[in-house]
């Protein structure tokens, strides 16, 4: 398990405990803690509506071109988007700190 913080639209932190051996992307985790997220398109980084901003100094992998093209496609992109969808829980993330972009 680890600890994750999700901040969300009202700037409320969120702690919350992420199993790391089911293979859960931030998307689904949010969802299952009820956050504001609503994940569309199922998780194959299509809709954007998992966008959130990494504010934490944890590296992640590179986005997939179709990662790119979503955020390419979105509005209030910062060089921080991600899609919450395309981030996998793994133990390296212990600590990570997202904050949800605002609703388009």
């Amino acid at each position: 398990m680890i600890t994750i913080t999700v901040i969300d639209r009202k700037d409320t932190s969120h702690i919350l405990e992420v199993p790391t051996d089911m293979a859960f992307n931030l998307m689904e985790i949010c969802k299952s803690y009820e956050l504001p997220v609503e994940g569309t398109c199922g998780g194959m980084a299509l809709c954007a509506s998992c966008h959130c901003y990494l504010e934490s100094e944890h590296t992640l992998a590179e986005p997939s071109d179709d990662e790119w093209y979503m955020l390419d496609q979105t509005l209030y992109v910062m060089d921080k988007s991600r899609l919450g969808c395309q981030i996998r829980m793994t133990d390296d993330l212990d600590g990570l700190v997202v904050r949800l972009a605002p609703e388009v």
